[in-house]
């Protein structure tokens, strides 16, 4: 009988410890969640790299004060999984920049903005990010300054042609660059900007535009169907085959490039130019770009090389029909001559860009899907990077797929009515994957990759 007292006793307590437990709990989980305790992580986390002075985003969220004013409106884009912007199917790979945010999070700041957005204790503050200064990505060791553009307000037909311009690069010695941000002045006007690095030669015109013209209709639409590098006047070659390992390019929203994770470099050799591909995009008011190069630099050679490539499968075919809301692209593919291992993946199509896939098929036939974009949205170019670089050995086979919505139900789209030809405006279209791989350092970067059928080398965005 003492016994069953006793238990009895023990188990009230118990009950009573639960129902105490339970209520702190509930006592808890009433309390809303502050923007210094817990919002700001988040933002730090999958925000912050956007949206702060001088990225893309239209405000800072580096303080509570910039943020408070934006609360329902950030609520309504995290909510809906419009913002962060991320397109990955996360069945297909994960990714080490993957910025989107769990549900976890996504109710943390719900229930923030309808608590009436709380500010918080302060003290409870994570310790700020310790961005770059003076809209960097990267904190440059050198920075080598690009030709000033002047962007007219309006010209004819609304249409600014790609221009090409040399300039000297300043480099002196071989270098081997580490991390390689190009960073435009107006990003309002600023389609991309891709730089290629090229061995000096006695008769280069430093200082001088030319330009990628096409004769174009009313509407400001190519009438050659070689507009593109993807046209019918392409060069066939292998891409990313000049000095150093290719090219880079910026377009909006894209982070810089920063080999130092993988132990990688690329090569600038002594007195090498740099050749600029600009497109700027009229906004109504003239203004004048002035863009910058941030570069970080290797003191010795380094283990692997990063080399980037662009290639397209918009070739003579390239064709989508009035009011076609699946045209499937001839697709794009290359082959890999030597051991390499995939780091990053950027889609890039223009209005009517529907969907894109990657696919390896490795040489004992085994394949797999490593980025699939299946809402692929053209105001957000995002490079895409596996969670840990994919290793390609040396026979494999990259294979790239795009389909397009030229129907009225695709919001974005100028015309449904026209039959859709590759072309350099935004109005026109590209079938333009870009990717990045590493591979051993003494290999030659112009011998790692082969195109495979129709497949052309793509030169911009």
């Amino acid at each position: 009988m003492w016994m069953w007292r006793y238990s009895s006793a023990a188990l009230l307590l118990g009950v009573t410890a639960i129902v105490a437990t339970n209520s702190t709990i509930t006592a808890q989980d009433a309390a809303p969640p502050t923007f210094s305790k817990d919002v700001l992580p988040i933002l730090q986390k999958s925000c912050q790299s956007c949206h702060r002075p001088g990225q893309i985003g239209p405000f800072s969220m580096l303080s509570y004060e910039s943020t408070r004013p934006w609360a329902r409106s950030i609520k309504s884009r995290v909510v809906s999984r419009q913002m962060p912007p991320w397109f990955a199917d996360p069945h297909s790979g994960a990714f080490a920049n993957d910025r989107s945010l769990n549900q976890a999070d996504v109710d943390t700041v719900a229930k923030w903005v309808d608590a009436g957005a709380p500010q918080g204790d302060q003290r409870d503050a994570p310790p700020p990010v310790e961005w770059p200064a003076d809209g960097w990505q990267i904190k440059p060791d050198l920075v080598v300054r690009g030709p000033e553009f002047r962007v007219p307000a309006r010209p004819a037909k609304n249409v600014i042609e790609w221009a090409n311009i040399t300039v000297p690069s300043g480099f002196t010695e071989d270098t081997w660059i580490t991390s390689l941000e190009i960073k435009p002045s107006d990003l309002t006007v600023t389609h991309h900007l891709c730089i290629s690095f090229a061995p000096h030669r006695p008769n280069v015109r430093y200082y001088e535009w030319t330009w990628q013209e096409s004769p174009r209709d009313e509407e400001g639409v190519a009438t050659d169907r070689g507009a593109t590098s993807g046209g019918a006047g392409a060069i066939r070659r292998a891409p990313g085959a000049t000095t150093g390992g290719g090219f880079a390019c910026y377009v909006p929203g894209v982070q810089a490039d920063d080999y130092r994770p993988l132990h990688a470099a690329k090569l600038i050799p002594a007195n090498a130019d740099i050749s600029f591909q600009v497109h700027y995009t009229p906004s109504g008011k003239e203004v004048v770009d002035r863009p910058l190069i941030g570069f970080t630099v290797a003191d010795k050679a380094p283990e692997k090389q990063w080399i980037s490539y662009v290639m397209s499968g918009a070739g003579p075919t390239f064709a989508i029909p009035p009011n076609e809301a699946n045209y499937a692209s001839p697709p794009a593919e290359a082959e890999f001559t030597a051991d390499a291992w995939l780091v990053q993946m950027m889609p890039h199509m223009h209005l009517r860009g529907k969907d894109m896939t990657y696919r390896l098929t490795y040489p004992d036939g085994r394949s797999e899907v490593v980025l699939n974009v299946p809402k692929y949205d053209f105001n957000w170019q995002i490079v895409y990077q596996p969670a840990k670089p994919i290793f390609m050995p040396k026979g494999t086979r990259l294979r790239v797929d795009a389909r397009y919505d030229n129907s009225a139900g695709n919001k974005f789209n100028p015309n449904p009515d026209s039959t859709v030809y590759p072309g350099r405006m935004t109005w026109e279209e590209m079938m333009a994957p870009f990717f990045s791989v590493v591979v051993d350092g003494k290999d030659d970067p112009g011998k790692v990759l082969k195109l495979r059928g129709l497949t052309v080398a793509g030169d911009g965005a």
